[in-house]
């Protein structure tokens, strides 16, 4: 190579080689991290290992260099993944607790904009409360959205189509001094995804890459089939996927914020340009659908989402009539089971008002007992999912022994995985997601009991 090993170090490594030549001088054995320039400027990570040895009848060093770039790389992206699904587990349990709190505070505001007269000054005001409330909520469905944890409605899609319709709203969007390009490849696999779920990791993506390039530039979406080997990423499952690539020519990014930016409330925009959640959202939402996502960005050069969503061999659905509103009221009998106080009370005064009959229960032990001593029919049990000493399901199947007409109700502020686990949201069953209004759960309960 005619390169010395002062050569072969970068410039900022000089001050740790010579104190390792120093150790060199003792004959100790060394082993250390370092960094090694090829000869064609490439940097690489390497194990040191040196060891003193005899060489033709002389003292010498036998040094050995092993290239780990690529063992470095996984073990990173190992620790950030690790990383991301603490903050995640942290991110969903806050989601859940605001759930609750702000379907107390939704509810209330559409009860109390019911009662107010038409031309009552508080109704601006809690129209301000209610206006608050659905940005909060808008805020824990992005946390949800990043730790996996929201219910997603996925069917099985053409990304080329779903692209293909997002166009002119894209362009849009972007604006018109940036270049908007998409290449989608014919015969591109179908995946299994919440299509609106799917449209917002593209927009988020396409948003992020527009604020990218303030002088304008190019953005470029391309559809295309790919195979992951073995050699995949960490936890990467080897297989057959859809790749979609989002490309900028923007100002691209350094390593020390490509290791934070799926994380919440990690931003580099200015304070009050962003909430940190836009990113954190595409990552949660494409690890629920069971891909991944990989940056690859360098300062001034741009940056490349790559999002790879398992392909699935059933054919695409068709987009569906649109359902006709159904009418919340009714004046059939509701068991409502719910540990949170507020929300139970909310729920009952918002029944009552559409004509059920209520009864009330604060945990699943109450409500076996009260469907005992109750002597007239129960059309439907409306019951939380995730309860202290029994869960809702749990409930619903002993319920069901006695009253074998029973129609069931889930209602959760946790999301997916929670629901899942307790055996929630199999097919046929009807869930509730917190927060939702009065009306919202009244029509909810009128569709179980009319079988839609």
């Amino acid at each position: 190579l005619a390169l010395t090993i002062r050569d072969i170090r970068p410039p900022e490594e000089h001050e740790r080689l010579e104190a390792a030549l120093k150790d060199a001088a003792t004959g100790a054995t060394t082993h250390v991290d370092a960094r090694h320039r090829k000869k064609d400027g490439t940097v690489i990570q390497v194990e040191v290992s040196a060891d003193s040895i005899e060489f033709g009848g002389r003292p010498a060093r036998l040094v050995l260099a092993k290239d780990v770039t690529g063992r470095r790389r996984l073990e990173e992206q190992l620790r950030q993944a690790q990383k991301m699904e603490a903050v995640g587990q942290l991110a969903g349990g806050v989601a859940h607790d605001f759930n609750n709190l702000l379907t107390a505070i939704l509810g209330y505001c559409q009860l109390l904009l019911q009662q107010l007269p038409p031309d009552a000054p508080a109704r601006e005001d809690v129209f301000e409360i209610r206006r608050a409330g659905e940005r909060a909520a808008s805020l824990t469905q992005q946390l949800l959205a990043f730790s996996r944890k929201q219910v997603l409605q996925a069917q099985v899609l053409d990304v080329n189509v779903v692209v293909a319709d997002m166009e002119k709203m894209l362009r849009r969007v972007i604006g018109e001094d940036i270049d908007f390009v998409t290449v989608l490849r014919h015969g591109v696999g179908r995946v299994k995804a919440d299509p609106g779920q799917l449209e917002q990791v593209i927009i988020n993506l396409a948003v992020n890459s527009r604020d990218a390039m303030p002088q304008g530039g190019r953005l470029t979406i391309e559809t295309t089939n790919a195979v992951v080997d073995e050699a995949g990423g960490p936890g990467q499952v080897p297989g057959r996927y859809v790749l979609i690539s989002i490309t900028d020519t923007g100002t691209g990014m350094d390593a020390e914020t490509k290791s934070h930016l799926f994380e919440p409330f990690f931003t580099t925009k200015p304070v009050g340009k962003g909430t940190g959640l836009g990113l954190a959202t595409v990552y949660g939402i494409v690890k629920q659908f069971g891909g991944y996502i990989w940056v690859d960005s360098e300062p001034q050069r741009g940056t490349t989402f790559r999002i790879y969503l398992p392909e699935v061999q059933e054919p695409a659905q068709q987009p569906g009539a649109v359902a006709a509103s159904v009418s919340g009221n009714g004046s059939e009998t509701v068991l409502l089971v719910e540990d949170e106080a507020m929300v139970r009370t909310l729920a009952r005064k918002a029944l009552e008002s559409h004509g059920y009959r209520v009864l009330e229960a604060g945990a699943a032990a109450a409500a076996l007992e009260l469907s005992e001593r109750h002597v007239g029919p129960i059309n439907v049990l409306l019951t939380d999912v995730v309860m202290p000493g029994m869960s809702g399901r749990e409930l619903a199947h002993r319920l069901l022994q006695g009253r074998g007409t029973l129609r069931v109700l889930y209602m959760s502020g946790y999301t997916d995985d929670a629901v899942l686990r307790h055996g929630v949201l199999e097919e046929g069953m009807a869930y509730l997601q917190k927060p939702f209004t009065p009306d919202q759960l009244a029509r909810k309960v009128r569709e179980v009991l009319d079988g839609k």
